[in-house]
């Protein structure tokens, strides 16, 4: 089976969904903190002290490809419970982490981040609001720093905000109506204000 197949059938069985993203040449991780850059997210962080983990075999394969971590808390009468804080998948099947999501103290999601590359770094981040995906980023050239920003509105996109030129400023914005661009604005001369405007003729 295809590593694109794999993906497929992957995300049919935890009913989730991911996107594919292209990578430009990386940069060591030591030259850049040397640099003052951010290292990548790895997308499998280390436990904490107080975590708990539990496996589970979706594809009945012998293998764990989820794995869900959890804290014991004591509520508001003394009892203990445990609350899931992270939740870890291997949706493609390679015995590595592709997929983890966090969960709040009310058991929502509020982050989601994605490894698109299987490179063991976070590529992609979506952002939660009463479960509800407000915000989406992501590094498109592997420096640890996000490249494009997406911004949602009662589920519809509704902006995005790119730094094309890596230098750490948005210069470039697309505004969506009716699931589609109405206009675009650049910022030709990197002073982080827009300079052309361009309208989408189909939207007027």
């Amino acid at each position: 089976m295809s590593s694109m197949s794999k993906w497929v059938v992957g995300l049919a069985l935890v009913g989730l969904c991911g996107c594919a993203s292209d990578k430009g040449a990386k940069q060591p991780e030591v030259e850049k903190k040397e640099a003052g850059q951010p290292a990548p997210e790895p997308i499998r962080p280390k436990p904490a002290s107080n975590e708990k983990v539990s496996e589970r075999d979706t594809n009945a394969d012998g293998k764990a490809d989820v794995w869900v971590y959890s804290v014991e808390e004591r509520g508001a009468e003394g009892q203990s419970h445990a609350r899931m804080v992270r939740k870890e998948l291997d949706i493609n099947w390679d015995d590595r982490v592709d997929l983890t999501t966090y969960y709040d103290a009310r058991g929502e999601r509020e982050r989601e981040a994605m490894d698109l590359d299987f490179d063991g770094k976070v590529d992609s981040v979506a952002y939660y609001e009463k479960g509800v995906n407000v915000r989406k980023e992501r590094d498109l050239n592997g420096d640890g720093r996000t490249d494009e920003w997406a911004y949602y509105e009662r589920g519809k996109l509704a902006r995005k905000e790119r730094d094309s030129n890596s230098d750490g400023r948005v210069d470039y914005w697309e505004y969506w109506e009716k699931d589609q661009v109405d206009r675009i604005g650049e910022d030709l001369d990197g002073d982080g204000n827009v300079d052309k405007w361009s309208r989408n003729s189909q939207t007027e």
